[in-house]
């Protein structure tokens, strides 16, 4: 992590903490360039964490516009969302939603083989439920894994407040 975050007090940086919230969010929003305009798509994930370093590994199907982005543009931005609950309070500015988040800036670079592609499933897999599977030759032909090396990152989560 280098970029620090401008409300520091909702700064994580305990990597434990980090960790969790990769176990408990499903979704990533991986950001991309489209020419001069920017496209959004929402997939579920896989990671690895080794020494502070953060890789993420996806899968779609081996053509479409995330592919052809990625092709003339591999640098992207994630963010990652999870213990979403919205809070009230008498006045309008003592609402909200607390939550726990991750953002980054990294590279994404298509998994076209075989082996690749059954290791970024079986990240994947692990991530999503908890299970270990194994992946046949055959299952993953028809798809492609994407992996996200995130070079740069931050994590943040507010709480519900004291009242």
């Amino acid at each position: 992590m280098k970029r620090g975050i401008t409300r520091r007090e909702r700064e994580v940086t305990d990597m434990d903490e980090i960790i969790g919230i990769l176990d408990r969010a499903r979704i990533v929003h991986v950001g991309m360039i489209d020419g001069n305009m920017p496209y959004v798509v929402p997939m579920n994930y896989g990671y690895t964490m080794e020494d502070g370093k953060l890789t993420l590994y996806l899968h779609g199907a081996t053509a479409g516009r995330k592919l052809d982005i990625i092709r003339v543009n591999p640098n992207v931005f994630i963010e990652i969302d999870t213990d979403v609950v919205p809070f009230d309070g008498p006045s309008a500015c003592q609402h909200g939603t607390c939550y726990s988040s991750i953002m980054g800036e990294g590279v994404a670079e298509l998994i076209e083989d075989i082996e690749g592609k059954k290791q970024a499933l079986t990240y994947l897999m692990k991530t999503q439920t908890g299970k270990d599977f194994e992946f046949s030759d055959k299952m993953v032909t028809g798809v492609t894994g994407i992996k996200i090396t995130v070079s740069d990152y931050t994590a943040k989560k507010r709480p519900m407040p004291k009242r």
